[in-house]
């Protein structure tokens, strides 16, 4: 007989000093939770109601697609957060830069760091937050390897594991720590830049999609302005249609979302 297999639980990776969080979970709030349950509704709803005309297949329809969309929206609110925090990076290695480029030893510069995140972003900001772990972390004697290393695992980010580990290499070697920070935040920033620049031709043909998923509905209630009765009418064989109609409709927005989602 088969073992059946059980997914591992995913155990959160704690930071080592302060609460820092763990960029692969998105812990939604209520207020997210209350976001997506109404984007799930109305946009359920609305599609229900387009289709078959009917109060209770539209409420049914927009209380089935509230607790579809919670997951989805999680998934959003975390790719989101990865976004930004790439982008509040990019700014940390120009600040840090700087800081050496004056003179300043590693303490030091990562403070000043902090106050340059602080006056772009605000003191709300997940880089403001690593950044204050850090300074902390070091007026403790962690090392700063360490304290880079466990912020690249919590991100989950390749640029920022690349940075630790130049970092770690170059900081145990007494390396110029300017020269190889400067060289190293070209190298990301170049890369980042040339994601972003991808990203950029990608949102085209995801913007392409979601209109195209919106045409069904669009002609649907063109048809049954226009008078057409088989649009509106609810017969057992229209149900069926409708339903499969729907499910193809479903099936097409997932598969194109896979082909769009290309990870760089």
């Amino acid at each position: 007989m088969a073992k059946e297999k059980v997914k591992e639980e995913y155990i959160e990776i704690r930071g080592l000093v302060g609460e820092v969080p763990d960029y692969h979970v998105y812990h939604m709030r209520k207020t997210d939770y209350l976001i997506a349950y109404m984007l799930g509704g109305v946009l359920g709803a609305v599609i229900v109601f387009a289709f078959f005309r009917s109060i209770i297949f539209t409420i049914g329809g927009g209380i089935v697609c509230a607790f579809i969309v919670p997951p989805y929206y999680r998934e959003y609110k975390r790719n989101s957060r990865l976004n930004s925090l790439r982008e509040q990076f990019k700014d940390l290695l120009e600040a840090l830069t700087a800081s050496y480029s004056a003179g300043r030893n590693t303490v030091d510069a990562f403070g000043d760091a902090r106050e340059d995140m602080v006056s772009i972003y605000g003191e709300e900001a997940d880089i403001v937050g690593e950044l204050q772990a850090i300074c902390a972390g070091l007026a403790n004697n962690i090392n700063i390897e360490q304290l880079l290393l466990n912020f690249a695992e919590r991100s989950g980010l390749d640029d920022v594991m690349s940075f630790a580990n130049v970092f770690e290499a170059c900081n145990r070697q007494g390396s110029d720590l300017k020269r190889v920070v400067s060289d190293t935040r070209d190298i990301i920033n170049d890369k980042i830049e040339i994601e972003m620049e991808i990203e950029t031709m990608l949102s085209g043909n995801k913007n392409e999609l979601n209109i195209m998923m919106v045409m069904p509905v669009v002609v649907v209630l063109s048809l049954s302005s226009m008078g057409t009765g088989t649009i509106v009418s609810n017969s057992p064989i229209n149900l069926v249609v409708k339903m499969i109609c729907l499910g193809i409709f479903g099936a097409a927005y997932l598969v194109g979302r896979k082909i769009v989602d290309i990870k760089i």
